[in-house]
């Protein structure tokens, strides 16, 4: 499967802004992204500026906003806004003031493009002054009025203060905002790309807290030692010692990261490209293949069986035609939007769905309920009765085939048994990395029966 890049700014439809300081209890406004700007603009500048002067200034504004949303700054402190309206803050921002045209025109032309600085990937957290009242070691408004008289375009007055390794992002895309939690606890067993984030900031933030352990393979699993560095990190920074990535987990491992990272400076560390890099990416569509797809088809199989409402068609490695089919069945009966595609919200009901129907079985499937996968995967020092089950999978195996390596049944993942999972793993093609997740399970499954 083509790696995906994801995590890219977007420019979104709305932001929700805050009329006061953080913490005070004042109004929430929900506005759009193009006329917030406009309001910070004719807030913050003169329309009687020269033209560059003004333009280098929306673009600081824009990108000081972005790196606001991108960062969820206010979010990952747990408030329910984006941005805020005081200067000493953010940027100003005053309801219902009126508009300058060459302004409003200026923003309607460039409100979807950004500044980054070398090879990051973040909006630049564009920091910025009058240059008369307020000095800063950013952007001089004032000063840029004379640099546009001098001639200077509005990059080459960017650059003047913010270097020579600043460039623009042209025609971002604009679309609905994307919240990053993934709507439900990460706990021991999940799976998906929602982790493999987790991880590498969880490995960033270990560079400045040591005691955190750190990952030397980074992949979609939530096994022990992630479980193990989540309590360490829940227990550094005051939270309940669960191991689960709650909400409040989610935004403090986030809130961290861009601490350390120091994402909303001048001199920040910078997001690049292998920060955001996603095996899979946050969804699935049609042309799709690889292990996630055949994951969703082993789940989209189970669901079928036991709900008239999803046709049973058939499925192979690929996303394709009837993938789409059975997914906006899916959608259309847990309302949905029927798309076809798998997103986070699509995935998350899937999976609740297919444990609901384990929960559920019918009497007469009750003697096959260990063939089917038990909905999380399995690794290295976990216990519990799945495991249990799993060992006497694979030992059945080695009675028939004493050439398959022998494991013990003794309720805990083993190295024993990690290597028998490889050896499944080597025989089926799937990658050697001792999980096993619903093909692994329905092989093994399988195996027992040849």
């Amino acid at each position: 499967m083509e790696t995906r890049q994801i995590g890219k700014p977007i420019i979104p439809t709305s932001i929700t802004v805050h009329l006061g300081k953080p913490e005070e209890a004042a109004e929430n406004v929900v506005v759009p992204f193009i006329d917030y700007i406009k309001n910070v603009a004719c807030s913050e500048i003169f329309p009687s500026w020269p033209e560059a002067s003004i333009r280098s200034n929306v673009l600081a504004q824009i990108s000081v906003t972005l790196n606001r949303i991108y960062n969820e700054w206010y979010r990952s402190r747990g408030f329910s806004f984006d941005i805020t309206s005081l200067p000493a803050y953010d940027q100003t921002f005053k309801k219902g003031r009126d508009l300058f045209d060459n302004i409003v025109k200026i923003v309607d032309e460039i409100f979807n493009n950004y500044i980054v600085k070398g090879n990051h990937i973040e909006p630049f957290y564009a920091k910025y002054c009058d240059g008369k009242k307020t000095l800063c070691k950013g952007l001089s408004q004032w000063g840029t009025v004379t640099l546009a008289n001098q001639g200077k375009t509005p990059l080459q007055i960017l650059q003047h203060y913010y270097g020579k390794d600043i460039s623009l992002i042209r025609d971002a895309k604009v679309q609905e905002p994307i919240i990053s939690y993934p709507g439900i606890p990460l706990k021991i067993g999940d799976v998906g790309e929602h982790i493999r984030i987790i991880k590498k900031q969880l490995n960033r933030i270990a560079v400045n807290y040591p005691s955190l352990p750190k990952f030397d393979h980074i992949h979609e699993y939530f096994d022990i030692l992630l479980e193990q560095a989540v309590q360490k990190f829940q227990d550094i920074f005051d939270l309940e010692k669960t191991g689960i990535i709650n909400k409040a987990t989610w935004y403090k491992i986030k809130y961290i990261y861009n601490a350390v990272k120091k994402l909303s400076d001048l001199y920040g560390e910078g997001i690049t490209l292998p920060d955001i890099e996603m095996k899979y990416g946050f969804s699935l569509q049609k042309g799709d293949q690889g292990p996630q797809v055949q994951a969703l088809h082993y789940y989209l199989g189970v669901l079928s069986y036991f709900d008239d409402m999803i046709p049973s068609l058939d499925l192979d490695s690929i996303y394709n035609d009837h993938t789409v089919e059975m997914i906006i069945a899916f959608q259309k009966e847990h309302q949905l939007k029927g798309t076809g595609v798998v997103d986070v919200q699509t995935w998350n009901q899937i999976k609740e769905s297919y444990l609901q129907i384990l929960k559920e079985l019918p009497q007469e499937f009750l003697s096959y309920k260990d063939e089917i996968y038990p909905g999380i995967a399995l690794s290295l020092g976990m216990s519990g009765p799945d495991i249990t089950t799993l060992q006497e999978f694979l030992y059945e195996i080695h009675q028939k085939d004493p050439t398959f390596p022998k494991v013990d049944i003794r309720d805990c993942f083993d190295t024993k048994t990690e290597i028998a999972v490889k050896r499944i793993q080597q025989e089926y093609g799937l990658e050697q990395n001792g999980h096993v997740g619903p093909l692994e399970w329905k092989y093994i499954v399988e195996k027992t029966k040849q």
